[in-house]
């Protein structure tokens, strides 16, 4: 809890230093009003006592004063408090989301304790402030109660002593409320998590398709609102144990003021107390209780802010692993070495890769068929180091890239995913962060389109390049024809923006490209791989597809099956050896010929020139 609330006030003031002194200037008034208030009403009740009316002038101007000074910090501090919140949560969130960038893999991001973690992170980010103001708040209680303590100890010094005791036991019930609270908030994380994930499927046109043809809505509706249901009695229950605690807490204040105001009110019927004593002894006393419960109040809500921000230091404290031993990354020369790797996703996963071994030749394209689930798209990720084997090794011209920094990898890698990105920005820019110099590049953004043959596209767009690719935000260029919110493309459309941010990267020493043409025609696929060659002649690629026509060409072809590697060569030897893939290709050639023709026709034909 301390390194936490040092890295909180850290923050803080980091974020608006001057704003934390004027708030904590403004806080000092604020305390120390009441507590005048309360002396120069006494001077003005006991002058009316005595009939001194020529002394009420002063105490009255006061009272006029403070109370003005009261309203005017008011303001004042709500303006200071909002804006140290504003510029707070702009650092706490860049911190938290750098940090999240820093990260290796992709492990953090498929854990549910690392999710649940970050969504608490996130809620502490957005007002990283509440902990400068909920000490200002106990700071402020604190002058409060030190002032109307003073005060009441000179009426009655062991009636002042019964009103602190009465605090202590307040504060630690409470403090033990805040832990459950926190631990009741880690609890429903997934349930909360799972309502989001309902809510956004039925909001969003993601999924809108499917929702309407199949009739999801109740489905998905009611989902969502058993999860809220569950989220909601948990915190039913904690809020049930805090009226009942807190009501219990009230109840035993409210005797102790009654006990303090009867005995006033008989002390100055007795002649021991004037009418101002009694309005101070009143005051003071409301004023004490009213600051202790402020200060425990205070005290709570800051512990519990730091349970929440805890979850945000441990997530800007996981660095990233560094490399076992930081080496430089020589350009590929040689080629790729995948030497007996094993891998699975954790330990009580199955294992997807069983000890492949596979060499992929500097200048050459490699092309990984198989089945569904036979490790392509895994290997894949083990080349860009999204994970790690679990067992053997990855040898870049024989460097681990386990000891490479993993932003000089991947900045020696283009590649365009499966399961590509549509970002809901312009065109200029989905095309552009596939190498972000290359934005303010016209010509290199250009050429990239159209060697994913995306250009024609582009250019007949509303603003052509500029155009916001998102029918879900207002355009950022508008004219008074212009459309009122963006364009959408089709998926074969944002397949080809998602080369084109490839293609921005034609010149790096590896290419991947993972079913790059699942959403094209038949003549557009052709197309691409065709372009594709031309691009990374000489070069070193490796092409994931299910389509065994697009990948004939490529110099050397792998067949994985159960994780491993069952046959490795050219398209002709491998339907000369009749093996898996001459049976997987045949299948797919059969549904291209006629049924009285022969597939051994078809295989032969195959196995001649390519096109």
């Amino acid at each position: 809890m301390a390194r936490c609330a040092a890295r909180a006030t850290a923050l803080v003031w980091r974020a608006a230093p001057l704003h934390v002194l004027g708030y904590l200037a403004i806080t000092v008034v604020g305390a120390a009003v009441p507590v005048a208030v309360a002396w120069l009403t006494k001077a003005v009740l006991d002058g009316v006592a005595h009939r001194q009316t020529d002394a009420l002038l002063a105490p009255a101007i006061a009272i006029a004063v403070a109370g003005t000074a009261a309203a005017a910090a008011t303001h004042a501090g709500n303006y200071l408090r909002a804006e140290v919140d504003r510029r707070a949560s702009l650092d706490a969130k860049d911190e938290l989301f750098a940090a999240v960038s820093r990260f290796t893999g992709l492990a953090r991001f498929e854990t549910p304790a690392f999710l649940d973690r970050l969504r608490l992170a996130q809620q502490s980010a957005s007002n990283p402030g509440r902990l400068v103001d909920t000490a200002l708040s106990a700071a402020r209680s604190a002058v409060t109660v030190a002032g109307f303590v003073a005060s009441l100890a000179l009426v009655n010094a062991t009636f002042t002593a019964l009103v602190l005791l009465s605090a202590l036991p307040a504060l630690l019930i409470e403090l033990r409320l805040s832990r459950q609270r926190a631990a009741m908030m880690w609890r429903i994380g997934p349930a909360e998590r799972r309502e989001f994930f309902y809510a956004r499927l039925m909001s969003t046109v993601d999924a809108a398709k499917e929702i309407r043809l199949f009739d999801l809505g109740a489905f998905l509706r009611l989902r969502m609102l058993a999860e809220l249901r569950t989220a909601n009695a948990a915190r039913r229950r904690m809020d049930r144990r805090e009226l009942l605690v807190q009501g219990g807490l009230a109840g035993a204040s409210a005797v102790v003021a009654g006990a303090g105001l009867v005995w006033a009110i008989t002390a100055a019927g007795q002649g021991r107390l004037s009418v101002g004593d009694v309005s101070m002894f009143a005051a003071a006393l409301a004023g004490v209780q009213a600051a202790l419960n402020g200060l425990v109040a205070s005290g709570v809500m800051a512990y519990e802010h730091l349970l929440t921000f805890h979850h945000h230091v441990e997530i800007v404290d996981a660095a990233p692993e560094p490399p076992r031993r930081p080496t430089s990354l020589p350009p590929l020369r040689r080629g790729i070495e995948v030497r007996d790797v094993w891998f699975r996703y954790g330990p009580d996963h199955p294992w997807i890769l069983r000890g492949v071994d596979l060499f992929i030749p500097y200048g050459e394209t490699v092309a990984l068929i198989g089945r569904n689930g036979a490790g392509k798209s895994t290997l894949v990720k083990l080349l860009c180091r999204f994970y790690d084997p679990t067992r053997g090794a990855i040898l870049w011209d024989g460097v681990d890239i386990r000891d490479v920094p993993p932003e000089t990898l991947r900045s020696r890698i283009g590649a365009a995913f499966q399961d590509f990105v549509s970002y809901e920005l312009t065109a200029t820019d989905n095309i552009a962060v596939g190498d972000l110099p290359a934005a303010a590049d016209r010509t290199r953004i250009e050429q990239a389109a159209r060697d994913s043959g995306v250009h024609d596209t582009l250019t007949a767009l509303p603003y052509g390049y500029r155009t916001l690719l998102s029918r879900g935000f207002p355009p950022e260029e508008e004219d008074e024809e212009g459309p009122d919110s963006g364009v959408s493309l089709s998926g074969g459309q944002w397949q080809r923006l998602a080369l084109a941010r490839a293609f921005l990267r034609r010149d790096r020493d590896l290419m991947i490209l993972d079913e790059p043409s699942s959403g094209l025609d038949p003549e557009a696929e052709h197309e691409v791989h065709r372009r594709l060659a031309e691009l990374r002649a000489g070069r070193t690629s490796v092409v994931v597809s299910h389509r065994l026509g697009a990948v004939r060409d490529a110099g050397r072809i792998v067949v994985l099956a159960d994780g491993v590697v069952i046959e490795t060569g050219t398209h002709a030897g491998l339907l000369a050896a009749g093996g898996t893939y001459a049976r997987l290709f045949d299948r797919q050639a059969a549904g291209y010929r006629d049924d009285a023709e022969p597939a051994t026709a078809v295989t032969a034909e195959a196995a001649g020139p390519s096109r």
